[in-house]
C-alpha cells in the first residue's frame, strides 16, 4: 500500500500494479544510475545482497540510508515483511500480509513428499542449491531438493542431476528464459521426471509479496500434477 511513496524503481520492476505511471526508472540491479537516484532525493533505498553490488551500495550510502536484505527462506520473508511494517509505519498492512502468508504456508504441504531439481541457467547448466530461497519455497510444499547438499547455484551437467532421480524438474523463465524446446530436451533426457514449466519465474525467484503468489501457484500446480498422474 505504499506505492505512492516510491520515487524510483529498477528497469525490471513490474510489481505492484499500483506503482504510479511515469515513475522514474533508475537502471538495472547491477547497473544503477547513481546520479539519477541522487537527483530523486530519496529518504531510503532498498537493496538486496544477491542482486546488487557492494560498490554501488557504497556510492548510494554516501547520500542516503539503505535497507539491505537477503531472505533465503519463507521464514525470512515473514521476518522481512514484519520489518517493513515497522520501517514504513504500516504495521496493520504488514500484519494482514503475514496472516495471509501463515495461511498459505499451512496449505502448501499437501501431504505428498517429492524430490525435485530447479535449474536457473543453461550453457552451462546451473541449479538451485539447498540454501536458496527457491529451494526453501518448494520445500515448504513437501519438496526435497536432490541438490540439498550444494550451496547457492552449483554448475552441474544435466546428466549429473538426472542421476539423482528428481521426480519433478521446475523450469522458471528467469533468470534464464527456458523455452518449450528446453522442456522437450528435459523430457527426452529425464523420462522419469515430470517437467513443470516454463512458467513465470517471479513466482519462484521473487520474494516478499510474490512469496504468497508462489506458494499458491505451487500448491495448485502440485495438486494438478497429482491428479494427472492418478488419472
Amino acid at each position: 500500500g505504499l506505492g505512492s511513496s516510491i520515487v524510483g524503481v529498477t528497469d525490471f520492476c513490474i510489481f505492484p500494479a499500483e506503482i504510479p505511471a511515469g515513475i522514474a526508472r533508475v537502471g538495472g540491479t547491477k547497473t544503477p544510475a547513481v546520479g539519477r537516484i541522487r537527483s530523486l532525493d530519496p529518504d531510503l533505498i532498498h537493496m538486496n545482497l544477491e542482486e546488487n553490488l557492494a560498490r554501488h551500495a557504497n556510492e548510494l550510502r554516501s547520500f542516503c540510508r539503505l535497507f539491505v536484505t537477503e531472505p533465503k527462506s519463507v521464514q525470512d520473508v515473514a521476518a522481512l515483511i514484519a520489518d517493513l511494517g515497522e520501517l514504513h509505519d504500516c504495521r496493520v498492512a504488514a500484519s494482514r500480509i503475514l496472516e495471509d502468508l501463515r495461511i498459505e504456508v499451512a496449505k502448501a504441504f499437501t501431504g505428498a513428499e517429492f524430490s525435485f531439481a530447479c535449474p536457473i541457467w543453461k550453457d552451462p547448466w546451473m541449479w538451485c542449491g539447498g540454501d536458496t530461497y527457491v529451494s526453501n519455497l518448494v520445500a515448504s510444499a513437501g519438496g526435497r531438493n536432490v541438490l540439498a547438499g550444494w550451496r547457492r547455484y552449483p554448475q552441474l551437467a544435466l546428466g549429473e542431476v538426472i542421476e539423482r532421480s528428481p521426480q519433478l524438474i521446475f523450469l522458471p523463465d528467469e533468470p534464464y528464459e527456458f523455452s518449450e524446446a528446453d522442456r522437450c530436451e528435459l523430457e527426452a533426457s529425464a523420462p522419469g521426471a515430470a517437467i513443470i514449466g516454463p512458467f513465470p519465474g517471479h513466482l519462484f525467484t521473487w520474494h516478499g509479496s510474490r512469496t504468497l503468489a508462489g506458494l499458491r501457484w505451487l500448491r495448485e500446480t502440485l495438486e494438478s500434477s497429482v491428479q494427472l498422474r492418478n488419472s
